[in-house]
């Protein structure tokens, strides 16, 4: 557990399986994701379902959680599975935690799928097809861009994926804005913790009543919470290790994925636009099974590229804020030795203790909107040989300059920005900084 610095919610559970404030392996949390979708293989398959062949993917899924040195085989394994739901779905994962976690989970149907995630990114160009509101978070609004208009008009289920359950708030007011504009009658919630007790358990319940739906709740760990107090703040606390003696020089090499761009725009806090154009097939946009070929295409081309960047025998591949699942599947295909974590814009306090989550932490404005503050935790110096840092589109190197001025004081030997980019850029990577 860790301290959050927000007054709505003061603690935070730190996963070891997800991918945001502890580096993992990526087959771990590919595999969290794979374990989730097994659980609703089976619930929606019922008495159908092969219960030998299930009890055997279920006992293997585990053993990769538990033992990390299995993830691998396990997670591929379930993949070649290629299981199929029988009927379509269409999941939602919820911006900024859980967006490769839903998209791990969707990424094991082979049919009938259809995935979105919540982005709280402005894109004028687009009109959300809902929204609502994160009580708890430091950031509260969420937003939907669904290309295509017809993603959530139909009566399919829907999946909603997050990290972990509370109070199931979050869920309650997605759910009351997704039936109030295109009503349907079942909703599944899926998450990594269940946390809710007394009378959060039967909001659900109540909820059901009222809007004439069915909700179930699957997970991997469920159990009761109880938080007494506020938490204090060492004020002595040193926010970002300084045992560094070197300063590694910064590599930015645009990376050519192969695919599909979309034109569109964003704009931040300050009012500036930025043109350069998004992922079509990030998540944030929508996407079908169809769609997943082109995406594992790309994966593979970047991992190529970068294996021939690797200098150690250790190195950490980075996403930013919400693009976490494309950098996921990118150190997934890296080779041993990889470990995978993202930025993120929950404040957490740091604090040097064996029982505690979060040992270290650096802050800097986000290069997308420098208004918001995103962070970095548990990165020690000199702990890897090589940081990767994914970055879905374009922007000014002079907000880029933050987070790489902490990174290179962080990796041993380099520390490589990589833009995507659908086409092949002249000019080679550029350079900056030096290496003692």
């Amino acid at each position: 557990m860790a301290a959050r610095i927000n007054k709505k919610r003061t603690f935070l559970f730190v996963s070891k399986v997800l991918g945001k404030h502890i580096p993992v392996d990526p087959y771990t949390s590919l595999l969290s994701g794979a374990a989730l979708a097994l659980l609703l293989y089976q619930e929606m398959n019922g008495d159908s379902v092969d219960s030998d062949r299930m009890t055997k993917l279920l006992d293997m899924a585990v053993h990769g959680l538990i033992h990390p040195e299995f993830a691998k085989e396990a997670y591929q394994h379930l993949l070649a599975a290629r299981l199929v739901l029988p009927k379509p779905v269409v999941f939602i994962g919820f911006a900024e935690t859980a967006t490769a976690l839903g998209h791990s989970v969707y990424n094991i149907f082979a049919e009938q799928a259809s995935y979105i995630h919540t982005t709280r990114e402005h894109i004028p160009d687009l009109e959300s097809v809902v929204s609502f509101v994160e009580e708890h978070s430091h950031a509260v609004d969420h937003l939907c861009y669904a290309l295509d208009t017809e993603l959530l008009s139909g009566t399919e289920p829907i999946i909603l994926v997050d990290d972990e359950i509370t109070t199931g708030k979050t869920a309650i007011n997605t759910i009351r804005d997704i039936q109030s504009k295109f009503p349907r009658e079942e909703y599944v919630v899926v998450s990594l913790l269940d946390w809710r007790s007394g009378s959060n358990l039967q909001h659900y319940s109540e909820l059901e009543q009222e809007l004439g739906i069915r909700i179930k709740s699957l997970c991997l760990l469920q159990g009761n919470i109880e938080v007494i107090g506020s938490p204090v703040f060492n004020k002595d606390t040193e926010q970002l290790d300084r045992e560094a003696i070197f300063e590694c020089e910064v590599v930015t090499t645009y990376a050519q994925d192969g695919m599909e761009r979309l034109e569109v725009s964003s704009i931040d806090s300050y009012g500036e636009i930025n043109t350069a154009p998004y992922m079509k097939y990030s998540g944030r946009f929508g996407m079908e099974s169809q769609d997943n070929l082109e995406l594992d295409q790309g994966v593979k081309r970047i991992a190529e590229q970068l294996r021939q960047l690797r200098r150690g025998p250790k190195a950490l591949v980075m996403g930013v804020g919400e693009f976490m699942y494309l950098p996921m599947r990118v150190a997934a295909e890296m080779g041993e030795g990889i470990a995978y974590q993202s930025s993120t814009r929950s404040p957490i306090h740091p604090e040097r203790r064996p029982d505690y989550g979060v040992h270290s932490a650096a802050a800097y404005p986000s290069a997308g909107d420098p208004e918001i503050t995103n962070f970095i935790y548990n990165i020690a110096p000199g702990q890897y040989d090589d940081i990767f840092v994914l970055i879905e589109r374009d922007v000014p190197h002079e907000r880029m300059k933050p987070m790489l001025d902490i990174l290179k004081k962080l990796a041993r030997h380099k520390v490589h920005l990589i833009v995507l980019t659908s086409e092949r850029r002249s000019g080679g990577p550029t350079y900056e900084g030096n290496s003692n």
